[in-house]
């Protein structure tokens, strides 16, 4: 008995009557009415009934048509007919629950009906991984009834939900509660996040000083192993040096200049500089209107206002004396030639993840931003060595250290790691079970997921009745 749900595999259209006697036995019967199936390419099908009487049209019953002639390319979908999702629906509620002895380790979790709204909670076997049961609401109340009518249990793994305690409490006061890692972690994440958003000014490197380029004298002298390359300074060098050789003959600088074909002042300056590089004249800008304002229009620039117009009409509204062309020259000349400008800071988040990431899992540029940070923030680098030795507890089952790093943190007065450490004394025993056994909510966890693929074959059209009875029946 399937439903239609491959729709690659269709079914050849017959006016074929299937009579039903009830929901679960496919017999003939002429009194039923006559039913139609049409299927469509996607793979949807229109399921249509006609009453059958004595002026009725053509009376066709299946016997009369072979297996091979009933379906056409699906030779898996079997002898039942096409039912329903009603029919369907119905038939699987009338199946019983399936046996199960009560499991000695319980996983509780919850999952969504409708995503923050309606919340259920299912219940796993720790050893075989597979749904014992599913619980309607989320509270203390359903639990702790299952925990007594099934008595037994002896481990609870759950995470650190107050209704899940409280319900293993007064359901199972003898079992063993255990805290699960994986939400323990999830939790510090969440808390040192907290405490990296308290310092996110620390995050931001200092400004640099804006200085002389390297290397430069203070006097303005240029340096020797600084010189020039190029055409025009090779044609400078073989001036400056024949222009020094007449000189050396006892020629004088006319003399030069009229056996040259230059100009006197050309020979007159080749003649004064001592080196070569000398003669090379940076360009110099010519001097503007705009220029008192080019220190503002850098700035905005950098701020990330780009737009001519709008910077054009602040300058006006200042009764500066400059025009459109000459701004919007200026912001072309930028957009040429960015500054070298700082790479932004690291956010909040990848901060958080470089501190509850294994250390092995960073790379050399997260390694090496994590490190700055923590150069520039004595709080954070505390908060980095709670980090790790929580983490040291987590890998190697330290759970009896957990109040001694309960107290290092509580001293430390971290904003989030205080409130998350202090919050773990609620829950002490469970989370030092937590951090001591092997037993963890994994196999709960998946479950849920397999909970997730199910509700979205059901398109959120089933009931919570069915859903439990798909759930435990898969």
């Amino acid at each position: 008995m399937r439903l239609l749900d491959d729709p690659s595999r269709l079914l050849r259209r017959y006016s074929v009557g299937w009579y039903y006697t009830g929901p679960e036995m496919a017999e003939f019967d002429k009194a039923c009415p006559r039913i139609t199936v049409d299927p469509f390419p996607d793979g949807r099908c229109r399921r249509t009934e006609k009453r059958q009487g004595q002026g009725g049209g053509s009376y066709v019953t299946s016997p009369r048509l072979r297996d091979d002639e009933r379906w056409m390319d699906r030779p898996a979908f079997g002898e039942w007919p096409l039912l329903s999702a009603q029919v369907h629906g119905l038939i699987l509620m009338a199946l019983s629950d399936p046996l199960f002895s009560t499991p000695r380790v319980l996983g509780v979790d919850d999952f969504a009906i409708r995503r923050g709204q309606i919340y259920s909670t299912v219940l796993t076997c720790g050893d075989t991984h597979r749904v014992v049961d599913v619980l309607a609401p989320r509270e203390s109340g359903p639990l702790a009834a299952w925990l007594t009518t099934h008595p037994g249990v002896e481990i609870i793994c759950r995470d650190r939900a107050g209704a899940y305690a409280e319900g293993a409490r007064l359901g199972a006061p003898d079992a063993l509660q255990v805290a699960d890692r994986f939400h323990l972690w999830q939790g510090l994440g969440r808390a040192v996040e907290t405490c990296v958003a308290a310092h996110r000014e620390c995050l931001r490197a200092p400004t640099p000083l804006r200085t002389t380029s390297a290397g430069s004298p203070p006097d303005g002298s240029k340096p020797a192993d600084r010189e020039p390359v190029g055409r025009r300074a090779q044609r400078k060098k073989a001036a400056h040096a024949l222009v020094h050789e007449l000189l050396a003959q006892g020629h004088s600088r006319r003399a030069i200049a009229r056996h040259l074909g230059w100009g006197l002042n050309t020979v007159l300056r080749y003649a004064r500089a001592a080196h070569w590089q000398d003669t090379l004249r940076e360009n110099r800008p010519r001097p503007s209107r705009l220029d008192p304002y080019k220190p503002y229009l850098e700035e905005r620039f950098a701020a990330g206002c780009s737009n001519v117009t709008f910077l054009h009409r602040e300058l006006l509204a200042e009764n500066a004396p400059v025009t459109y062309q000459m701004v919007r020259a200026y912001i072309a000349t930028l957009r040429a030639t960015p500054p070298q400008a700082q790479p932004p800071p690291p956010t909040v988040r990848k901060v958080t993840g470089c501190l509850t990431r294994h250390p092995t899992a960073l790379s050399e540029e997260d390694r090496a931003a994590l490190k700055g940070v923590l150069a520039r923030c004595p709080e954070l680098d505390a908060a980095a060595g709670h980090v790790r030795d929580f983490g040291e507890m987590t890998t190697h089952r330290l759970g009896p250290t957990l109040p001694a790093w309960i107290d290092a943190v509580d001293g430390s007065q971290l904003p989030g790691l205080t409130n998350f450490a202090l919050h773990l004394l609620r829950d002490l025993d469970a989370v030092t079970a937590g951090l001591t056994l092997h037993w963890s909510s994994g196999g709960t966890e998946g479950a849920v997921n397999r909970i997730k693929k199910i509700k979205r074959k059901l398109y959120g059209r089933a009931g919570f009745d069915l859903l439990r009875k798909m759930i435990l029946l898969q």
